[in-house]
């Protein structure tokens, strides 16, 4: 049987608690701040003791959970709203909710990450200026592998709620982008599952 690793443990409760309560958005960035302070990250990388995102996703839920019986469920159903109206207002460019409104691990800090697939990013814009909506535009350059890539992101603020949009080409609406957290095909949804999914769980709160 291994060995239970209690370092391990820890640095993902306490990468999780950095996540909840100090809005720390990315799991690389809570982890290597939370490794800190149990030793050298590179010590303890050597060592096998960081978590991956899944143990640390898994600890955020359980700090969720303890602390939001109550607010947790008004919380994710206000930013799934937020979502679904945006992404029928952006539904010419094949808008995917994804991230933590989607699979319900949400915070008071968290975003709303939709996928989208137009023409080209000035599309995107444009649409954003006619319907009179403030938004701001970012390119990321990424290394995969031996080349880099610039990546799109369009943020936009809603009711103290930011929405960033990740734009890819159109040809690419069909390619399943990998989970962070699982290593699997991310999940997601259109508009008509995300209506299926609020729809579906107003009725379990109605009858729980």
């Amino acid at each position: 049987m291994p060995k239970k690793d209690s370092i391990r443990d820890l640095i993902a409760l306490e990468a999780a608690r950095l996540m909840y309560e100090e809005g720390v958005g990315e799991y690389r960035d809570a982890k290597r701040k939370a490794a800190k302070r149990f030793g050298p990250e590179k010590t303890l990388s050597l060592g096998s003791h960081l978590p991956s995102n899944a143990e640390i996703h898994a600890q955020l839920r359980r700090l969720i959970e303890t602390y939001e019986e109550k607010e947790h469920p008004e919380r994710l159903l206000r930013l799934r709203l937020i979502a679904l109206s945006f992404m029928e207002m952006l539904q010419r460019f094949s808008p995917y909710l994804v991230g933590s409104v989607l699979t319900g691990a949400v915070t008071s800090s968290s975003d709303i990450d939709i996928h989208l697939f137009p023409p080209s990013v000035e599309d995107v814009e444009e649409l954003l200026d006619e319907l009179g909506m403030p938004f701001e535009t970012e390119t990321v350059p990424i290394r995969k592998g031996n080349e880099f890539l610039e990546y799109t992101h369009i943020y936009i603020e809603q009711e103290d709620t930011e929405i960033e949009c990740s734009v890819y080409p159109a040809e690419e609406r069909n390619r399943r982008f990998i989970s962070s957290i699982t290593g699997k095909p991310m999940e997601r949804a259109g508009i008509e599952k995300l209506k299926k999914i609020i729809a579906q769980e107003a009725e379990e709160s109605k009858n729980g």
